[in-house]
This record gives structure tokens, C-alpha cells and sequence, in this order.
């Protein structure tokens, strides 16, 4: 048995931990997926004609009193109108960890995304589409025009 401390006759010495050095550590890698309630309203309000009102008595993004989008504090996501079932199913498929429906949603083109997970290039795809299908004329030929 060998007692600790004691170094057997011939045994080479024990390799000393590399030095430290203070280069600086590589930063870790930003991400542009997730963001923020205030990042998200900004987003859907810089569409013309977008304004901050309630739909069926929730705070909700319209234009000209039709829905465009809501935060749903329940599970932290955004509503979000696609184009089809068939779409909806796609997205859902495609990305489950950012897409999600519920019960509620399941008969309608709709889909909920995650906030913490959804970038702010897909989202503001996603109210482009949508705002483009429900804004007046005037309202998409003023978008053309920026």
C-alpha cells in the first residue's frame, strides 16, 4: 500500500499544470434568435398604419381594427396568422422548439411562436405577410415607397 507523500525510488516527478495566461478568453458567439417584448412591438409597430389596441380583451397589435399579432403572456407567445393549415403544419414541423399551437389554434391558420426563440428577421417576415393581406391599399403603397 502506498502512503500518500512518499514518492517511490525512480518514479518521474509529476507534470506541473500549465502556466496561465491572460489572453483574453475567445467572447462567446451572439445568437439573433429571441427577443424581447419591447423588440417585438417595435418591430410590428414600424408597419404603416399599426397601433396598439385589444382584440377579444387582449392587448394586441391591429391595423385599422383588424388583428395583426399578440403577445400571449400564458406561454410567453406571439400569435401569429399564416396563410394556410398546410403552412402552419410547415412551420410546426419544421421548427417545433419555435413553433406551437394549442388546442384553440388547431382549426385555424394560425401559429404561436416562442418569443425566447423566434428571430426578429422571421418575425417581421412573418407581420409583413400578414399586414400586407389585411392593410388598405394606401397603407402598402406608403411601405413601397420607404
Amino acid at each position: 500500500m502506498k502512503k500518500p507523500g512518499i514518492k517511490k525510488a525512480g518514479a518521474k516527478p509529476a507534470k506541473k499544470p500549465a502556466p496561465k495566461t491572460s489572453a483574453p478568453k475567445p467572447k462567446a458567439k451572439t445568437t439573433s434568435r429571441g427577443m424581447s417584448e419591447a423588440e417585438y412591438k417595435k418591430i410590428a409597430l414600424t408597419l404603416p398604419g399599426t397601433l396598439e389596441g385589444t382584440s377579444y380583451g387582449k392587448p394586441s397589435i391591429l391595423v385599422v381594427k383588424k388583428f395583426l399579432t399578440r403577445l400571449r403572456a400564458e406561454d410567453n407567445s406571439l400569435v401569429l396568422i399564416v396563410g394556410s393549415i398546410d403552412e402552419r403544419d410547415m412551420l410546426l414541423e419544421a421548427d417545433p422548439a419555435t413553433f406551437h399551437i394549442t388546442d384553440h389554434y388547431k382549426d385555424y391558420p394560425a401559429v404561436l411562436a416562442r418569443l425566447d426563440r423566434i428571430d426578429a428577421a422571421t418575425l417581421r417576415s412573418m407581420l409583413e405577410r400578414r399586414w400586407r393581406t389585411i392593410a388598405p391599399k394606401k397603407l402598402i403603397k406608403e411601405l413601397e415607397a420607404k
